[in-house]
């Protein structure tokens, strides 16, 4: 078993490498479906669940460490290929996907209480409620929530295991709808040129760099690692409320830096996309590595509940989707942007462009907005139902 920070980091490391060449060399027809940083999921999970490492206090500090630090440097770098002139031609229909995504979780929460409470305890509402307003914005959303109903800390145990259980399902199902694109966006006869346009874009205007590229990528690494501390130190300056966070602060600075070096000539050093999609599969698998399949057998309802709920959300979308014609992406980061936040919009707005990574970060932001006021709407709701 392992037990301490390097071995643990280390293996990480292989299974992405492991899975991102058989991915490349073998064109599994498996990977069209799943690709790699899927699987990756699946995989370190169940190291996981074997017991490969153990959740010793050096690791703990090696993943929060690596994380919280990593993620910052990792948005910054995608971010250097982003051309906010191109974004704009998206188009309106974020905000309706957005408030269509809000809408959509609030019902289903609403639906999967009134067929489930009889399987509940009787306070479950509560915590219901404060995950819905997790769900609809950020952990600051449902800490406010929580607060405002008072819920005690202990009574939090099985919704932190939804959050934590049915949201890694759900950003793993996100990133796998990724290659059917545009068979989606011919179902829902969705004008996807705008989107296409904005990639296309961004893939002409790289062209091959003539510099030392070690030198590029060792100044693009080391640039970001200081512009992660950097912001985060100013974030640790700045007021925090429920819905402005430390993370919230420090991702919306790294954001507005990001945009700010698009602009320069830093953008087009050589080195900036390999050295983001290596964080990428590094965060991907340390998030992995903290679930445990045997957490699915400790509260069999409450995850069925969770997985209730984002059918019920993912169905009504696929409704939206349809009558007005809304692409996979739109739909995937509004979804995204509420139940995963500003830690995880961004990542899927890598895996369709770099150049969309403000999108992510903007909606997600949006959602720390309404997240607190539609938690407490919904609460109201399952209380209601519950006295019923």
């Amino acid at each position: 078993m392992i037990t301490t920070a390097f071995p643990y980091i280390s293996v990480l490391l292989f299974i992405a490498g492991a899975l991102a060449l058989v991915e490349e060399k073998t064109r599994w027809r498996l990977f069209h479906y799943l690709p790699a940083i899927v699987l990756l999921y699946f995989t370190v999970m169940m190291m996981s669940t074997l017991g490969l490492w153990s959740k010793t206090t050096e690791i703990n500090q090696a993943y929060s460490s690596l994380k919280g630090n990593l993620l910052p440097a990792m948005i910054f770098l995608m971010l250097l290929d982003a051309d906010l002139r191109q974004i704009k031609r998206l188009g309106g229909k974020m905000l309706l996907a957005f408030f269509a995504a809000a809408i959509s979780i609030g019902c289903a929460f609403i639906l999967g209480f009134g067929l489930f409470k009889s399987f509940l305890a009787p306070e479950a509402w509560k915590t219901l409620a404060a995950l819905s307003g997790s769900w609809m914005g950020g952990t600051g959303n449902m800490a406010a929530v929580q607060a405002a109903l008072n819920v005690p800390d202990s009574s939090m145990g099985y919704t932190l295991l939804i959050d934590s259980i049915d949201y890694a399902m759900w950003v793993m199902f996100l990133l796998a709808l990724v290659p059917i694109a545009n068979r989606f966006n011919h179902w829902t006869k969705a004008d996807g040129k705008a989107l296409e346009e904005v990639s296309a874009n961004l893939a002409s205007k790289q062209q091959e760099y003539t510099g030392n590229k070690t030198t590029s990528m060792l100044v693009l690494l080391s640039g970001a690692m200081l512009v992660s501390i950097l912001c985060q130190y100013v974030a640790a300056a700045l007021p925090v409320t429920e819905f402005f966070t430390k993370t919230a602060w420090t991702v919306m600075l790294v954001t507005v830096l990001g945009v700010i070096c698009a602009l320069t000539p830093i953008s087009k050093m050589w080195g900036g996309k390999e050295i983001s999609s290596i964080m990428l599969y590094l965060i991907i698998g340390l998030i992995a590595s903290r679930a445990n399949f045997n957490e699915l057998t400790q509260a069999p309802i409450y995850i069925l509940l969770g997985l209730f709920i984002l059918a019920i959300h993912g169905g009504l979308m696929l409704v939206v989707a349809k009558v007005f014609k809304l692409d996979l992406f739109t739909c995937g980061i509004a979804s995204l942007a509420n139940i995963g936040g500003v830690a995880s919009a961004p990542i899927l707005a890598a895996a369709y462009s770099r150049a969309l990574i403000p999108v992510g970060v903007l909606m997600a932001m949006l959602g720390y907005i309404i997240g607190t006021g539609g938690g407490l709407l919904v609460g109201r709701a399952l209380a209601w139902l519950s006295a019923v």
